[in-house]
């Protein structure tokens, strides 16, 4: 905490934020040796994968750091596949007969040429999450010369094929984390809220779920009521200042690099009462409190 201004000018500095965002210095992962990429599709993606391998995005994603109740660091990491599950989601949703952004699901039969191509892509493109993450966390603890003791991995927007009560299934969780009995997972809050891991439980409540649970608090205002609608490279008519956000923010002790006002913590429930909402599914292993939080700048165009 006494030296959280230099950590996260530091994090700011050195890692690369937002839409399109690319690595200040080549990344080089096992990633990139495997053998779904021979697909031509995910080939062409290659060279815009190498160059965002590690780059953080935009909206709700983020490089926080919290304390425990036993006053142990964590950094908490959240972004996904980046511009490459993007691309993939995009082409496949048009090659099965649907169109981007549209709410109806396109169906792909797993059996069929198509389907196939899509498990790999999938798969591809959750290696390539778990590689960033995973270079992210490490180039964080070089720069606090501190050695990792503990790490927590998990998907959401991912599909997994488990069996459930004798049915093999493909289990779709959009917005939701994998919560096995005995499975640890991280659920974060909002930027002004606590974090927790949490640890999946037997019980009817999380077989109802296909042992799943939330990935976060959950919003209660879009981001065109937080921040205003974009009219000629600016916002306006939004209900969340920058002053409202920051005094939250700054109430709560918490340094901030970044962030819009559509990331502010009105925009979110509270994640206590989420996480006692879903108690029948889960327990909580450690409560983290956010010491620093990093994300992209508001976007204004």
């Amino acid at each position: 905490r006494a030296n959280i201004v230099t950590i996260m000018t530091d994090i700011w500095t050195t890692l690369s934020f937002g839409v399109g965002g690319k690595n200040q210095d080549p990344v080089d992962h096992d990633v990139f040796d495997a053998g779904e990429w021979d697909l031509k599709l995910l080939n062409d993606m290659k060279p815009m994968a190498r160059s965002q391998l590690g780059t953080i995005g935009s909206g709700n994603h983020y490089v926080d750091f919290f304390v425990d109740e036993q006053d142990r660091v964590w950094v908490g990491v959240h972004f996904g596949s980046r511009g490459l599950g993007y691309k993939i989601a995009t082409y496949f949703i048009k090659s099965g007969g649907g169109k981007p952004n549209d709410i109806y699901p396109v169906v792909l039969d797993v059996k069929s040429n198509l389907g196939q191509d899509y498990l790999s892509a999938m798969t591809l493109a959750g290696k390539y999450a778990y590689g960033g993450r995973d270079w992210v966390c490490n180039k964080v603890s070089s720069i606090l010369q501190a050695e990792i003791v503990e790490e927590v991995h998990n998907h959401h927007n991912f599909a997994w094929n488990e069996n459930h009560c004798g049915d093999q299934l493909w289990v779709v969780r959009k917005g939701a984390t994998p919560a096995h009995p005995g499975q640890v997972s991280f659920v974060g809050g909002s930027m002004g809220d606590i974090s927790a891991i949490v640890e999946g439980i037997q019980s009817i409540e999380s077989q109802h779920t296909l042992y799943s649970t939330v990935h976060g608090a959950g919003r209660v205002m879009s981001r065109t009521q937080a921040a205003g609608r974009r009219r000629k490279g600016k916002r306006s008519g939004g209900m969340i200042s920058r002053q409202m956000m920051l005094e939250w923010v700054n109430d709560c002790g918490i340094e901030l690099r970044g962030a819009g006002t559509d990331e502010s913590p009105h925009c979110y429930r509270r994640l206590p009462e989420v996480l006692k909402h879903h108690s029948g599914g889960i327990r909580i292993l450690h409560t983290l409190q956010p010491v620093g939080v990093a994300m992209a700048r508001a976007r204004v165009t």
